[in-house]
């Protein structure tokens, strides 16, 4: 059982940053990833990035590379989302995942409560 919390969304101009964490507890394996989603009203959950819990490595979708950042601190169990240059389409409720997902919602088994960032023009 894994459980997530997230925090750090807000109401930001376009242009600003936000910088979003989800502290997890409870038993994560190293084969895991931490995963962030999110979910406009009426649109699917969209992968956004996705890092390795043991070794590091990273996945971006196309749309948010190099405006968003993944990371981790495993000694404080959590993982963050740094996002630049926001745009008013990135208003979104933000979720983060752990389990061995990667890119898709589906296999990750453990789902924070999420976040909404709102971005304004």
């Amino acid at each position: 059982q894994v459980d997530l919390v997230e925090s750090g969304g807000g109401l930001v101009q376009a242009g600003g940053s936000l910088r979003l964490s989800c502290v997890a507890s409870g038993d994560i394996y190293s084969n895991y990833f931490g995963g962030w989603f999110r979910q406009a009203p009426g649109k699917e959950r969209e992968f956004l990035a996705a890092i390795s819990w043991s070794g590091g490595g990273t996945v971006y979708t196309d749309s948010v590379k190099g405006r968003f950042t993944i990371s981790r601190d495993n000694g404080k169990s959590t993982i963050y989302l740094e996002m630049n240059d926001l745009k008013p389409e990135d208003t979104a409720v933000y979720l983060c995942a752990f389990g061995i997902g990667v890119r898709t919602a589906g296999r990750y088994g453990y789902w924070g409560q999420g976040t909404q960032v709102t971005v304004s023009s």
